[in-house]
C-alpha cells in the first residue's frame, strides 16, 4: 500500500496553498481522493501520476 497524504500534505509537497489544492478537486481537475471517515486523503502514487499530467510537453513560442 503506497503512502496517504492530507491535504495539508499534498498543498506542501505541491508548493501551494490548500484552497489552491480544494479549488483544483471542486473543478475536477485534481487526483481523486479517497475518503477514510471524514477526512479526504490522496495516494502518493495518484498524485505523481497527475503531475506527470499536468507537464508542459513543448514550450510556446
Amino acid at each position: 500500500m503506497n503512502p496517504l497524504l492530507t491535504i495539508d500534505e499534498v498543498a506542501e509537497q505541491l508548493r501551494v496553498p490548500v484552497l489552491t489544492i480544494r479549488w483544483l478537486r471542486q473543478e475536477g481537475r485534481f487526483a481523486p481522493a479517497i475518503r477514510v471517515g471524514r477526512r479526504l486523503v490522496w495516494d502518493v502514487s495518484d498524485i505523481d501520476a497527475w503531475v506527470e499530467h499536468q507537464r508542459e510537453t513543448e514550450i510556446a513560442r
